[in-house]
Order: C-alpha cells, then structure tokens, then sequence
C-alpha cells in the first residue's frame, strides 16, 4: 500500500469501482448520501484495506469498549464493527492520566507493515494529556491475524511544564524514512516532532519541536485551534486545522481552515499569504445553514483519484453530532468541499 496524504494517513488504496463512482474529480464537490451508524460521530478518520472502508472516531468508556470503529463496503453506509479496546484502555493510561476513563481523536495510518492506531486520554480543558499508540496487521476484524497491540505512550504534556496539549495526533509520511507527527489544541498550538518508523515513537535523534499553527489566546479567540490534519497535493503540503469551539451541540462554532507549505515543516500561509503560525487560515468549512453546526476535526481520504473530507457536525435541533463525507475538488490548489445541507435529514 501506498501513502498519499501524510496525515491520519488514511491510505491510498488502488480505488475501488464503488467508490470512483460516487464522484471524478472533474465534478463540483458534494457531499455524500451517508447512512446507518453515523450518529453520534465525533472526530473521524477513515481508512481503506482491501475492498471495505473503516472509520476511527472518538468516543466508548472503560467498562463499555474504547475507541468506536465502523465498517462500510461503499463509503455511504455504515456500520459499527466493535471497539480498538474492547474492555478498557491500557493500563498505562491510568498511570499518566488518572483522570481519563475514554479515547479521543484516533489516527490511523500504514507503514511498516501494520496499522498504527494513535490516540488521546486527557480530561477536558486540561494539559495533563498523552498520546497513546496501538497496532494491528489488518483492519479486518475477520482475519486471524486481526489484533490491536498495545505500544503504549507517546507523548505526553505536563500542566506545570508544557505550554501544548498533548491530543489530537495525526502521522503524516513523507516517506519511508521521514514519518512526522503533527499535534495540539488551544494553549501553544500545533507543533511536529520527527517519528522514528521502526518503533511508531518519537524520533531520539532528531528531537526538534516545530511551531505550525496558533491563535491568539486572548478572548474572544482564546487561543483555540486544533484537530489538525496535514495531506499532500501536487508541489504543497496542506494543514488543516479546527477554529473555535467544539463540543456544544447547536452552540458549536467549529469550522475548518486550510493553510500549505512547500515543507513538511512549514510555515504554512493561507490564500492571502498570512501565516498559521500567527493566525492565517483560509476557510474550508463553517455552518452555513440553520439545520447544521459546528463542522469540524476533519480527516481526509484519496481513494481511486477522489479526495474525500470526513468530518463531524451537530443538528441545530437535537442531540449528538454526526458523520459528513465530502468529495474535494482543488482550485487553483487550494480544496474546496460542498456545503452543509440545508435539510436537518441529509
């Protein structure tokens, strides 16, 4: 298999007919007609292996199975196929962070003949979080060599130490030998450390800390970005990231901003030259309708010549947020992707 972005990193698998079908890259971006289990939804990823779609998403208990995973033959419809930890998260979360009883944010990637699954325990609103990694030979829960394989700790931030969260992680490979992982939200931003590919961990030789994306942390904006993504088009790579605040139903203003570098490491600028580090961020996606709010923490697929957005959104009426699926379309290279429906049933 084949990396094409570099960021959850959402293979690149040789595209499968059903797929294709649903959109070419010459047409204009919609969204697609998805069904079954897409609700509740939080902070998707998706991956393709063999002939069937799989969707990593926030969410479970200890005592209940941890990290949700869905399964789809068609990117449309969806069902849940179990959990990445069926009981309860590895012992050594419990250790580092006491607090945390759940999973958020998962990223799922393929290099060195596995599946690495990475992942964040924190409690909300607190610096006192890690990223966690588990591995796995297959994504098919019907194959005998299916097995999520704990490999513990990451990284990890400290409330009276570090000034970056340590969730939201997302791998981004460049190639065989220059895999990163990108990370953060609110208090210092989005930072890259270099991943050593043999183990899945921090690099122990080259331990330089990049600053990617910020916000200024006075009110009304207090510093809040995060749920970055970072993929590859054409000469550039693209972070995308998610401004303000998730997590309050129909009081959510989430919405997703794009800047690119010619470097891994950046910096990156938006369309108007104004650079994430300080701010910059082109909008890709912002409720613009009353039925839908709050999209955003994106994840991003290219599967047979078709780029896909899955992101999450609340129903302006009710509760629980649910999965969206874009195509996207580049113009004059930057993505563009359909809006939010204007039906509170899409």
């Amino acid at each position: 298999m084949t990396h094409w972005r570099a960021a959850a990193i959402v293979l690149l698998a040789a595209g499968a007919a059903s797929a294709g079908a649903l959109a070419s890259p010459q047409q204009a971006p919609r969204m697609l007609p998805v069904s079954g289990n897409v609700s509740p939804v939080h902070d998707p990823v998706l991956a393709k292996h063999n002939d069937a779609y799989y969707l990593f998403v926030t969410g479970g208990r200890n005592g209940r199975g941890v990290l949700p995973i869905r399964r789809s033959p068609d990117l449309l419809h969806w069902e849940q196929t179990g959990f990445v930890f069926p009981d309860a998260l590895p012992a050594w979360t419990t250790t580092e962070v006491p607090r945390a009883n759940n999973a958020w944010a998962p990223d799922i990637s393929f290099f060195r003949g596995r599946y690495h699954l990475y992942y964040s325990v924190s409690s909300f609103g607190s610096r006192d979080s890690a990223i966690g990694l588990a591995t796995n030979r297959t994504l098919d829960p019907s194959s005998p060599d299916y097995q999520w394989v704990d490999e513990g700790m990451v990284l990890r931030s400290f409330v009276d130490r570090d000034d970056w969260n340590a969730i939201d992680p997302n791998i981004v490979i460049e190639d065989a030998q220059n895999i990163w992982i990108n990370w953060g939200s609110f208090w210092g931003g989005i930072k890259m450390r270099r991943i050593d590919p043999a183990t899945g961990k921090l690099s122990t030789t080259d331990t330089t800390m990049y600053d990617l994306a910020g916000r200024d942390r006075a009110q009304p904006t207090n510093g809040s970005i995060e749920g970055s993504f970072i993929v590859r088009n054409g000469s550039h790579w693209y972070l995308f990231v998610s401004f303000d605040r998730c997590c309050r139903g129909a009081e959510s203003t989430y919405n997703v901003r794009v800047g690119r570098s010619v470097s891994i490491t950046g910096p990156y600028t938006d369309r108007d030259g104004r650079p994430m580090a300080t701010g910059g961020g082109s909008l890709v996606l912002e409720a613009t309708t009353a039925e839908w709010r709050g999209p955003g923490h994106n994840g991003f697929l290219s599967d047979g010549g078709q780029d896909y957005l899955a992101f999450h959104a609340y129903p302006a009426q009710g509760r629980g947020s649910r999965l969206f699926i874009s195509t996207v379309v580049w113009d004059d290279g930057w993505p563009r992707v359909a809006a939010l429906p204007a039906s509170a049933t899409p």
